[in-house]
């Protein structure tokens, strides 16, 4: 990527910029915050992108990708952070979708990617379970052959936007002979069969986000299985690579920067402003130059993506710092919020909107260097792999 783009790549932002000033707008984003018409909205507005040709930057073209340069891409997420505008969820685009298209068969792919592009099939991820925490080779819901089905048993939790999902991808324990990592499938299940029952699970912000999802003798087509029998580890290890690029959450951060810059440039009943506060532009400044940092080093593994490799030890490089900075900019946001009072709605709505919304955002965001593998985890990765030790 240049410091300074080229007459092309400028002519890109504006036609950028053009498209979210017409398809993008404050009652579409007040739609998609509600949990009554998230789903819907978030839908309407994949479909926009689709419609241009916009959806999966990161896709091969030959499956639908925009075959961006990863200027390109960095030009379009930087735009959506300008408005405010967020990315789709990730779970079929960014996660089962490039599983599919690397590994699936031909029939697969023409079965679920159109749908995946459209967003009218929406997928949940079935990988966590109760007992097995970070140790992923630690699940236990078994699937047993019945002919040409399998039968599975057993039950995943923080399972994000089960209470929506059309499809769940899951990886299930089909042998018990070797080592842990030896005996798992990857599973593409209908959400709608007989025996899966979805619960809710109403996270520390008060919402519903995330479910537990059981499974009692579901049966799911052999056909539906990626790839080779016990061979799962391999296609979720590529999975995770992705899923933790996409963790990293800068196009996130500079949305919430932007929102605390404009709230802390207001004045105070004195007449003073908190962005004229040497500790907090301090404050700002580190974050800011933290998440450049992250920037540049994401657009590294993008570029090697785009020249045919795969993300490896950086993807949890990204992770990990990608979520600190989260939390940072979730408790700049939730100080800047308290110089507004309440921040608690009551059953009036009484309450500042942007305090309610930075309470909800710190609460569920103590979780984000959790998911996706704990940060932990992700040191114990770039310890080994990237530092040799």
């Amino acid at each position: 990527m240049h410091a300074t783009f080229s007459p092309e790549e400028l002519a890109f932002r504006d036609e950028v910029r053009a498209f979210l000033r017409d398809n993008f707008d404050e009652q579409l984003a007040a739609r998609i915050h509600n949990p009554k018409t998230f789903k819907t909205a978030t839908i309407e507005w994949q479909k926009k992108r689709y419609d241009k040709g916009w959806v999966a930057p990161g896709w091969p073209v030959e499956h639908g990708g925009c075959g961006w340069t990863d200027t390109q891409k960095y030009i379009f997420d930087s735009a959506l952070a300008e408005v405010g505008a967020p990315d789709v969820p990730p779970f079929g685009l960014k996660m089962v979708g490039p599983v599919i298209y690397t590994f699936g068969n031909d029939e697969q792919k023409q079965r679920f990617l159109p749908d995946i592009l459209t967003g009218d099939t929406w997928w949940c991820q079935g990988y966590s379970e109760p007992g097995a925490g970070s140790d992923l080779a630690g699940l236990q819901t078994r699937a047993e052959r019945d002919g040409d089905d399998y039968i599975i048993n057993g039950t995943k939790i923080w399972t994000t936007y089960a209470q929506y999902a059309d499809w769940i991808f899951a990886l299930v324990r089909t042998d018990n002979s070797g080592k842990p990592q030896q005996g798992i499938s990857f599973l593409l299940i209908d959400m709608r069969t007989p025996g899966i029952t979805v619960s809710p699970i109403i996270a520390i912000d008060g919402e519903h986000h995330l479910n537990e999802v059981s499974f009692d003798n579901v049966r799911v087509p052999v056909a539906n299985r990626i790839g080779e029998e016990n061979q799962g580890w391999t296609y979720a290890k590529a999975l995770l690579s992705h899923e933790r690029t996409a963790l990293s959450g800068i196009a996130y951060c500079k949305q919430v920067l932007s929102k605390v810059r404009r709230y802390a440039a207001e004045e105070n009943d004195d007449g003073s402003r908190l962005l004229d506060d040497p500790v907090f532009q301090a404050r700002m400044a580190d974050i800011e130059m933290e998440l450049m940092a992250l920037e540049y080093t994401e657009l590294r593994v993008l570029a090697t993506v785009a020249q045919g490799g795969a993300p490896g030890m950086e993807s949890s490089l990204l992770k990990l710092k990608g979520t600190e900075l989260q939390q940072a900019v979730q408790s700049l946001q939730f100080d800047v919020a308290g110089l507004y009072g309440s921040v608690l709605p009551t059953e009036h709505e009484v309450g500042h909107a942007f305090g309610d919304r930075s309470r909800r955002e710190y609460m569920y965001g103590r979780a984000c260097t959790i998911y996706g593998g704990s940060n932990e985890v992700q040191k114990n990765i770039i310890a080994k792999f990237g530092l040799g030790l």
